[in-house]
C-alpha cells in the first residue's frame, strides 16, 4: 500500500511478518534528478514483494534512487543489498557503514555475552529477528554526519544524529517546512525499544541518557509533521516527546521498586516489569520478546549504575544489580 503524504513524499507500507511491529513505513522522496528512499524492511520475501509493488505503483527506478538508512536494525537495512544498483548511494552513520562492509564482525558475539550476563539462558543471537532477516554486504556506502545536508527535488534536508534507540540512529529534517523523518527515535502509539549495546558487566555508554539528550535535541526544532518508521504519523511531536520521557522515568522507578533492597540480574528484573504483550506472562514470552524486554531492562539498569544509584557485580557469568550504599 502506498500513499502520498506531502508533494513528492510517499509512504510505502512494508509488512513485517510474525513481528509485533506489524509493518515498516518506507518513504520515498521524489527528486528531479535522483530520489531518496528511507529504510527498507527485513530481508524477507514478503518485504521484497511489498517493496517491488510499491516501486511499480510509484513508478521509480533504483537506478535513479539513493537509500538513507536511519539505523542499523534489520527491519531498516534488510533489503538494502537487494535494492542497490551500481549507482545507488547508501547513506548512513559510520557504525552502520562498517556493518554494511562486514567490519562489525564482533556484533553478534557481544550480543551473546549480553544474553548470558543478563541471565537469558538458552537464548542466542540466532533468535533475534535482526539476525534472522539481515541483508548482505553492500558497496557504495557514504557516511553522513550530524548537520550534513542533501537536496532532493523541492526539499532541502539536514541529518540529525539522535543516538539512544541505537548507537547510530539519525533523523532527517526539513527546516523550512518543519518536516521530520523520525525513524525509530520517536514513535506514536508504541515506545521505541531502548536496549544495551555492550556486555552488561563492561558497559560504559549510557544510551538511555543519550536517548533523553536526543529527545531534547529534537524538541528544540520547529516541527509541523513527524513521519515515523512504524505506525501512524505523529500529530504532536512535542507531546509525544513528553510522553516518552515520562514512560522511561516510570520504568526507572519501577525497576527500583522491583529491586528494593535485594540483588537481581537483568532477566529477573525484566520478568517482573510491566510489558504490553497482550496479557502474556514472562514464561509465555517468545525468545525474541525476552531479548527485547531483557535488553530494555539492562539499559535502564546500566543507566542507574552509571548515575551511581545502583551497583553491579559479576557473579559467575551473570551481572547482578543492587542499591548503592
Amino acid at each position: 500500500m502506498t500513499e502520498m503524504i506531502l508533494p513528492d513524499i510517499y509512504r510505502m507500507e512494508i509488512p513485517l511478518p510474525h513481528n509485533p511491529l506489524k509493518s515498516l513505513n518506507s518513504y520515498l522522496i521524489k527528486g528531479s534528478e535522483r530520489n531518496l528512499l528511507i529504510d527498507t524492511g527485513f530481508n524477507q520475501p514478503e518485504c521484497r514483494a511489498a517493496m517491488d509493488a510499491g516501486r511499480q505503483e510509484l513508478g521509480f527506478s533504483m537506478d535513479e534512487t539513493d537509500i538513507f538508512v536511519t539505523h542499523i536494525h534489520g527491519d531498516h537495512t534488510g533489503l538494502v543489498h537487494y535494492l542497490s544498483r551500481p549507482g545507488t548511494r547508501v547513506l548512513c552513520d559510520s557504525y552502520t557503514a562498517q556493518a554494511f562492509g562486514g567490519l562489525v564482525s564482533d556484533y553478534w558475539d557481544y550480543f551473546d555475552q549480553l544474553l548470558v550476563q543478563g541471565g537469558l539462558a538458552g537464548i542466542t543471537h540466532a533468535d533475534h529477528p535482526g539476525y534472522k532477516y539481515k541483508g548482505a554486504a553492500v558497496d557504495n556506502v557514504q557516511v553522513i554526519a550530524d548537520g550534513d545536508l542533501i537536496e532532493v527535488g523541492r526539499y532541502r534536508w539536514r541529518w540529525i544524529s539522535t543516538p539512544g534507540h541505537a548507537p547510530d540512529h539519525m533523523c532527517l529534517y526539513e527546516a523550512r517546512l518543519g518536516i521530520l523523518f523520525s525513524g525509530d527515535h520517536i514513535l506514536g502509539d508504541i515506545t521505541p525499544n531502548n536496549t544495551l549495546w555492550d556486555p552488561p558487566w563492561t558497559a560504559t555508554r549510557d544510551l538511555l541518557q543519550e536517548y533523553f539528550d536526543s529527545l531534547d535535541k529534537i524538541e528544540r526544532l520547529a516541527i509541523k509533521i513527524t513521519l515515523p518508521a512504524h505506525r501512524e504519523i505523529i500529530p504532536d511531536c512535542y507531546l509525544r516527546i513528553r510522553q516518552l520521557r515520562e514512560h522511561h522515568r516510570r520504568r526507572l522507578q519501577d525497576i527500583l521498586d522491583i529491586l528494593g533492597d535485594g540483588r537481581m540480574y537483568g532477566a529477573q528484573v525484566a520478568s517482573q516489569m510491566k510489558w504490553d504483550m497482550r496479557g502474556k506472562r514472562w514464561d509465555e514470552f517468545s525468545s525474541a520478546q525476552k531479548i527485547f524486554a531483557g535488553g530494555e531492562a539492562l539499559s535502564h539498569l546500566t543507566h542507574l549504575v552509571l548515575k551511581g544509584i545502583l551497583v553491579r557485580e559479576l557473579i559467575g557469568d551473570r551481572v547482578y544489580y543492587s542499591r548503592a550504599h
